[in-house]
């Protein structure tokens, strides 16, 4: 097969979440606000939380597991983990290392990817390149997140809207490259706005206790009205963009699968391709925005759902703080 006809495609996807559901009736205990008043907003209903004690490579661990089953894959057949995580468990190991041990994946090298609720696109596409120079070669991609740990429980604007989980999904040179696999994907970024989302500590300008950093600054902070600005301005371009430059229109789309960050810009993004509802993919109501697990955990239910038939023409789309955005078309 020629370089330039070999596709990469998902062989097998899994998703792990933590049992523990916060609901929007328990932060009406927490915070000033009501159930109808964060469904109004944002679409959430309820989100998955880890208990104290838990890590969230746990999850990325039973995640990856269930991929490579499905996929029919060993861990030893992996030759590369990229997990895409703001939420590490640590800073160093990295958790790509912790899944590679955790999976026991001895042949396998790994990194972690930062892109925010992007780096799940992202590593679907840093994937896509090193299969088509290594057709031989399987990785797994995991989108991994515990937002609830760098989440102020007492800002009523953001607590809403955070949850933890994961999806991960493995991916080799595609047997039928004419009806399955990535066809195209845009990554972008707009670092001029970097302020409007932000988690200043913690890192080496601020390391964690620094005394000139106040403590909210230790957790996600957002500016909600320009953030909504931004991002569905983004996700508008990226999908008309990737449609235009590959001869399709929004009419040969199966299923668009966004990321869960608000109902109101899913329904923005719907509403400006001139989609129905029932070829939009939405599960935010039950796991808020899990940034980079996000799209895999949509696509995860989307497939058990029967909305994912093979050779359906998906479109992903992102963004995320930074600004990063970034989308991806797909036959499934």
């Amino acid at each position: 097969m020629k370089l330039n006809s070999i596709r990469s495609a998902i062989l097998g996807i899994g998703m792990a979440v933590p049992s523990k559901i916060l609901t929007n009736f328990d932060l009406e205990k927490m915070v000033e606000t009501s159930d109808e008043w964060i469904i109004e907003r944002t679409g959430i209903k309820e989100r998955r939380i880890l208990e104290d004690g838990e890590n969230i490579s746990k999850y990325a661990i039973e995640a990856s597991l269930e991929a490579l089953e499905k996929a029919k894959v060993s861990p030893k057949e992996i030759n590369l983990i990229i997990c895409a995580t703001l939420t590490p468990d640590y800073l160093i190991p990295s958790l790509s290392v912790l899944v590679q041990n955790g999976i026991k994946a001895i042949n396998a090298g790994a990194f972690d990817l930062s892109a925010t609720c992007s780096g799940f696109i992202y590593a679907l596409a840093m994937a896509d390149q090193f299969i088509k120079n290594n057709p031989n070669w399987k990785i797994l991609i995991v989108g991994a997140e515990a937002l609830s740990r760098k989440t102020n429980w007492k800002d009523r604007t953001t607590c809403i809207l955070f949850g933890d989980g994961a999806g991960a999904v493995v991916m080799g040179k595609s047997s039928e490259p004419e009806k399955r696999g990535i066809i195209d994907f845009i990554l972008g970024a707009d670092g001029s706005q970097w302020q409007l989302l932000t988690l200043k500590g913690g890192g080496s300008c601020y390391p964690p206790f620094d005394k000139r950093l106040p403590e909210d600054e230790y957790y996600i902070k957002m500016q909600g009205r320009e953030v909504f600005k931004a991002a569905t301005k983004m996700v508008e371009k990226t999908s008309l963009e990737l449609l235009k430059r590959n001869n399709l229109t929004t009419k040969d789309i199966k299923l668009l699968v966004p990321h869960q960050a608000n109902l109101r810009i899913i329904e923005y993004l719907r509403e400006r391709l001139n989609l129905p509802k029932d070829k939009v993919y939405v599960n935010i109501h039950k796991y808020g925005n899990t940034s980079a697990a996000s799209i895999p955990l949509a696509l995860y239910e989307a497939e058990k759902d029967g909305k994912l038939k093979a050779g359906d023409l998906i479109l992903l789309v992102a963004f995320g703080g930074g600004f990063t955005f970034g989308g991806a078309l797909l036959h499934w």
